[in-house]
């Protein structure tokens, strides 16, 4: 669990960051979770956009992604969220105390 002090340093790690995955009409389904779990292990941050087509509820989506990855979730913010899981092999985000 994430204190509001290493998600405010979280947030402004990701604030400069592009979005590397887009939840479309098609929604929440495995493979969007694969992936994510794939591109998080070296990048520890990353951000996930949600179209504007889509018509998935925001939160739900971010609860969901954050569960199948084993992430936390940082922030939902608009229609981007934001999660962050620490890598075993590539740890290179230090998080205050």
């Amino acid at each position: 669990m994430l204190t509001g002090k290493q998600k405010r340093h979280l947030r402004s790690m990701a604030h400069h960051l592009d979005p590397i995955f887009q939840v479309g009409k098609a929604g929440m389904n495995e493979h969007l979770i694969r992936h994510v779990v794939e591109a998080i292990e070296p990048r520890e941050l990353i951000k996930i956009s949600i179209l504007n087509n889509s018509e998935v509820d925001r939160n739900e989506v971010a609860a969901w992604l954050a569960e199948g990855a084993e992430a936390e979730l940082v922030q939902v913010i608009g229609r981007t969220i934001i999660l962050y899981k620490e890598s075993k092999d590539h740890k290179k985000i230090e998080l205050p105390r």
